[in-house]
């Protein structure tokens, strides 16, 4: 079992609050966050996947983490737009982290998903990055893709955030995985906000292996649902993605679901 430990430290490195344990660890935290204010996770063992609460206001994430450290940025302000509204506020707080079980790593699921991805990779996996997010806003950062939301009806705060391109047409999203995994299944919830949006016709998946494949893709709120089979794959990349002959400029993506298994 590794031992796993969840550290709440103020702006000046200070410990506020911590729980240990081996296996798991639970941390109530009763004051409210400040400004500055991160959280740290560590664990013995690496390479290995772990499910973390990082807050009562979100999803657990189950990740992969290649690295002994892992450092959480407590968002304020602007920040904390597209998240619930409810996450990180209050008085009370409650944090947990375990390790993954073999049925919850071994079990078909979106490969994609991961509620407490942030900027910067600080080996936790899965991880997506951009080369451009609109005006660099919290509510269009490339994390708000993986994060399990899929209202799409509308943009802007929680739980609108996408990934918004600022109407590059060499805009790209790589997500990375950290190991290999396979799949068979793409799923893309573009944003739906008409007629404030514009849509994509096709757009270009490359895969690690060197494989690409181009999709088609219509006006829709629906689901794009994708039959792609890949294995052994550690990270994918959408890009050239064609705009609709529409008067709108501003095509976004409101999440990507990869469904499938960790590599056998």
């Amino acid at each position: 079992m590794s031992d796993v430990k969840i550290t709440i430290r103020d702006m000046m490195g200070g410990t506020r609050a911590e729980a240990e344990g081996e296996g798991q660890a639970v941390l109530v935290f009763k004051e409210e966050y400040n400004p500055g204010d991160t959280i740290h996770v560590s664990v013995s063992d690496v390479n290995r996947f772990y499910v973390i609460r990082i807050d009562d206001g979100m999803d657990e994430a189950m990740v992969y983490l290649t690295r002994p450290y892992l450092l959480y940025t407590i968002p304020f302000g602007d920040a904390r737009i597209s998240y619930n509204p409810k996450a990180f506020t209050g008085e009370r707080h409650y944090l947990t982290i375990r390790q993954a079980a073999d049925f919850e790593v071994s079990a078909y699921r979106n490969l994609a998903k991961n509620v407490m991805d942030q900027h910067g990779n600080n080996g936790c996996f899965p991880h997506v990055f951009a080369n451009v997010e609109t005006r660099g806003e919290a509510v269009f950062a490339a994390r708000n893709a993986i994060d399990g939301v899929i209202a799409n009806s509308s943009h802007g705060r929680w739980p609108f955030q996408s990934w918004g391109i600022n109407m590059q047409d060499d805009a790209e999203i790589t997500l990375a995985f950290g190991r290999p995994v396979d799949f068979d299944r793409i799923v893309l919830y573009t944003r739906a906000d008409f007629p404030h949006d514009n849509w994509w016709t096709s757009a270009t998946f490359t895969f690690s292996d060197g494989s690409r494949e181009v999709v088609s893709m219509e006006k829709s709120s629906l689901p794009h649902v994708f039959s792609i089979t890949r294995k052994g794959i550690t990270w994918l990349k959408m890009s050239n993605m064609i705009k609709a002959d529409d008067p709108s400029p501003f095509p976004a993506l409101t999440q990507i679901e990869v469904y499938g298994t960790e590599s056998r």
